[in-house]
């Protein structure tokens, strides 16, 4: 044997071990892909469940909160006209609670005024708030005894 053919016997035992080891490689790298499918069939198995439930609880949840917020705008026109009858009944009840005593108070007031006037014999004033001013000051005055 010359030395170019043992060259070419040590490089096809060289290639030949190359192919080999080649070959082991590409062989667990397949049973690796196989085991990762597996695992991602798995997955998907379990997730899949898990995503449908989801998407229940997150359509429940959303039709939830559009049912709050109705009752939420609902409550606030209920609110709001409470508030408005409120205002409305408050003002017509402190108005007529107060309105009427007010005035037989004020008309009271001025009652006695004139009547002590009266007694008195001194005139009644004039001015933009007296009532018949002159008729009062021609009312006869009584004598003091």
């Amino acid at each position: 044997m010359t030395a170019g053919e043992l060259a070419i016997l040590l490089a096809a035992v060289l290639i030949s071990i190359g192919f080999a080891a080649l070959i082991v490689v590409l062989v667990r790298v397949l049973d690796a892909m196989r085991d990762l499918r597996r695992e991602v069939d798995d997955l998907r198995a379990e997730t899949g469940p898990l995503l449908i439930e989801l998407k229940v609880a997150s359509d429940d949840a959303q039709a939830s909160i559009a049912e709050a917020r109705a009752d939420l705008e609902r409550f606030d026109r209920v609110l709001g006209s409470a508030e408005a009858i409120g205002d409305a009944v408050g003002g017509r009840v402190a108005k007529a609670s107060f309105s009427s005593p007010m005035i037989k108070a004020a008309g009271l007031a001025k009652g006695a005024s004139r009547t002590v006037a009266r007694l008195r014999g001194t005139p009644t004033p004039t001015g933009p708030h007296a009532i018949d001013a002159p008729a009062v000051q021609e009312l006869p005055r009584r004598r003091q005894a």
